[in-house]
């Protein structure tokens, strides 16, 4: 659990809602073990479109991260922040795998969760509503192409990067997460199936999960 708020004076402040894109700045608090506090956006209130939030996120979007009164949305610009921050999810800038770190933060943010908006808000991407079903068809046939391929670059890993568990294995969870609503789930794809139940057994994502009140199945 988060450390009382009552005994720390300067935490991050994380506004989610739980399942959302906040999940990867979520489990990457606790991986860390850094102070924070929860701070529930209610959704279905429309809270992300009222006056207050829209102040922190003018976009009206979630999470949103505030750390030392700043506050920080886009879910991949918060997990490079914190990983920068705190030693532990991330290649040192000089290493190696530093460059594919950055490769993989930005595909899964660019390419596979932009692919989900298609998913899950068909309508946003037509003007004819009788398009809407042929849209998401063809949204679910791109991402699970995508999810084949990053199948593909994983086999024989246990991790994304080399030198080990990262963020980027985090961010790939709630991607494969997040697939299990595809009309073939990603995490049928054994590779991808195999990878999320190594993340999943970590205690940390345990506890985020259990936290958010997220019920299996997981993914």
């Amino acid at each position: 659990m988060p450390p009382d708020p009552s005994t720390e004076t300067n935490m991050y402040e994380l506004h989610y809602s739980p399942g959302t894109a906040s999940l990867l700045p979520h489990m990457m608090l606790r991986e860390l073990g850094v102070p924070f506090i929860l701070k529930l956006v209610d959704r279905e209130a429309g809270e992300q479109a009222g006056a207050d939030y829209l102040k922190l996120n003018p976009h009206g979007r979630i999470p949103v991260l505030v750390d030392d009164g700043q506050a920080l949305y886009e879910t991949a610009a918060i997990a490079l922040h914190l990983a920068d921050r705190h030693p532990g999810l991330a290649p040192a800038v000089d290493a190696p795998d530093r460059a594919d770190y950055y490769k993989w933060m930005v595909h899964l943010a660019n390419t596979t969760q932009a692919e989900f908006r298609s998913w899950f808000y068909p309508h946003e991407y037509i003007d004819d509503p009788a398009h809407e079903a042929s849209a998401k068809a063809a949204a679910g046939k791109r991402m699970m192409a995508n999810f084949k391929v990053i199948a593909g670059q994983l086999e024989g890993r246990e991790w994304l990067l080399p030198s080990g568990f990262s963020a980027a294995d985090l961010y790939l969870l709630m991607m494969v997460r997040w697939g299990r609503t595809l009309p073939h789930p990603a995490r049928d794809l054994p590779v991808l199936g195999a990878h999320a139940q190594r993340v999943l057994n970590r205690t940390a994502v345990q506890a985020t999960f259990a936290a958010e009140g997220l019920a299996a199945p997981f993914v």
